[in-house]
């Protein structure tokens, strides 16, 4: 390819921090504390759930900052995964990524935006229902009790078209540039962590007293966790913690347009999840603060920062946290946009994508998969099914993860002399604890729901046979990677 129809090495230290962030912080910050409050009554106990859910990010930061600098390449994680375990085990990674995990999540947090925008103009809310197709009486009813709802009935409402024009507009702007894009991400993440960043300040100004912190560790169960005990309750509210901290590995997709990445990467990795662990856990201590805990639990539709901005400011303060939350949730969608496509442009360029998704936009861009990336996305919206495939697929986004931190090891192993820009700090000791807390998550997951792991493993197994026909085209045509030649004696 010419060098103007080439990914673009424009974005920065700061620009790259901005889209760890950025991606991190969604809506997740303002609701989940009402949810785990649920499960666990102990305010110490709830910080402490933050904290460690804050270090289980790091420790896998630190150790995706280790690939990163070996493979600063378009496609990140994906190119990670192929490198250590080869194309098949990159290929499910990445078709997963495609069917639900990536474009699952543009869906839900461009829903999540909609919600909110529905709160303050009902026009646009979800109880504004446009058209609705009910076929699934048509089947027998044993039929019926065995899918699930948005297979037999289908609703669009005002809601789902919001998200459908959020997603169509950050798609333009990413497809007219990276820059664009990550102008975009910079403001709306400045602006988020400013929001966060003045309730935490105002909170912890005029709460003046700890009591609400009283008792601050109570092993007693919280109301949801009656019927199941206390540490399923902690695993619980646990898993709300890091869905929230979810979204950082999306800087690796775009390596291929960071400048010097090989440095840059690791240092955005752990810069951003260390900035949004410390906005994370004082944003929380705030909430404890100025609400007793059993408030916090019953928050309407859980919206915590709603309520703990009421006591601050008045009725105003609803409205404040809601445009907060629009702010956040814009940012959140843009750059998970700007990073998803570029694993999809990866595999392209490997022969086992559609082809077009390996082209590029006149202004360097992977034009064809943002648009394929998009068009899901809007078909998942208009369904209603993000948020089933996404429970369905929690144990493969866990189980991918855990992957690519053993490649870590792997890796030290198959290819010892690749220059590592960045090592693993606490190497082995850092990835052995990640893998140890993503192998207990997998285990309490497969037992919780054994159905929808095995309906998600199946959807993953939907793409072997997309994998054979793309690899049996590709052995007609090379591959365009993304990779430096070895040294003599590297193994791939």
């Amino acid at each position: 390819m010419s060098q103007s129809h080439q990914l673009q090495r424009r974005l920065g230290l700061f620009d790259a921090s901005m889209l760890v962030a950025g991606s991190m912080i969604g809506s997740g910050i303002f609701i989940a504390l009402s949810l785990m409050a649920q499960w666990v009554e102990a305010p110490g106990i709830l910080i402490g759930l933050w904290i460690l859910a804050g270090l289980f990010t790091m420790l896998g930061a630190i150790s995706f900052s280790e690939l990163a600098g070996m493979f600063p390449h378009t496609g990140g994680q994906y190119v990670f995964l192929r490198e250590a375990y080869g194309d098949f085990a990159a290929f499910l990674f990445g078709w997963t990524q495609f069917v639900v995990i990536q474009t699952g999540l543009n869906a839900a947090v461009a829903i999540a935006f909609a919600k909110y925008l529905g709160a303050l103009l009902p026009i646009f809310g979800e109880a504004n229902v446009l058209a609705r197709l009910s076929w699934g009486e048509l089947l027998p009813v044993a039929a019926q009790s065995h899918l699930p709802d948005f297979l037999l009935r289908i609703e669009v409402n005002s809601a789902q078209l919001v998200a459908c024009a959020v997603l169509a507009v950050l798609t333009g702007v990413n497809i007219r540039g990276v820059r664009e894009g990550a102008l975009v991400q910079n403001l709306f993440t400045i602006l988020k962590i400013a929001a966060v960043a003045a309730l935490i300040v105002v909170g912890l100004a005029r709460s003046g007293s700890a009591s609400h912190f009283s008792p601050l560790v109570d092993f007693t169960p919280g109301k949801a966790a009656l019927e199941v005990g206390f540490l399923a309750g902690v695993a619980v509210a646990m898993s709300k913690a890091l869905f929230t901290y979810d979204g950082w590995s999306t800087v690796t997709f775009v390596a291929g347009e960071v400048h010097d990445a090989h440095r840059t990467l690791p240092r955005a990795l752990v810069l951003g999840c260390l900035m949004v662990t410390a906005l994370y856990v004082l944003a929380n201590i705030t909430y404890l603060a100025v609400l007793p805990i059993q408030e916090i639990a019953a928050a309407r539709e859980n919206r915590v920062a709603e309520s703990v901005a009421i006591v601050l400011f008045g009725r105003i303060g609803a409205t404040l946290v809601t445009v907060a939350i629009l702010i956040s949730t814009f940012g959140a969608v843009n750059g998970l946009i700007l990073g998803g496509a570029r694993v999809f442009y990866a595999m392209a360029r490997d022969g086992l994508f559609f082809r077009g998704c390996a082209t590029l936009h006149a202004r360097g861009t992977p034009r064809t998969a943002l648009l394929y990336q998009g068009v899901w996305s809007m078909v998942l919206v208009l369904s209603g099914s993000y948020s089933e495939l996404l429970t369905y697929t929690t144990f493969a986004s866990v189980l991918f993860g855990g992957l690519t931190v053993a490649a870590v090891y792997r890796l030290r192993i198959s290819q010892p002399d690749r220059p590592r820009p960045y090592r693993c700090w606490g190497y082995p000791l850092t990835p052995a604890l990640y893998l140890a807390i993503c192998l207990l998550f997998l285990i309490y997951v497969i037992q919780g729901d054994l159905q929808a792991t095995m309906i998600g493993a199946t959807l993953v197994l939907t793409g072997i046979p997309f994998y054979l026909v793309w690899r049996a085209r590709r052995s007609s045509r090379p591959a365009d990677r993304e990779l430096p030649a070895r040294r003599p004696g590297q193994h791939r």
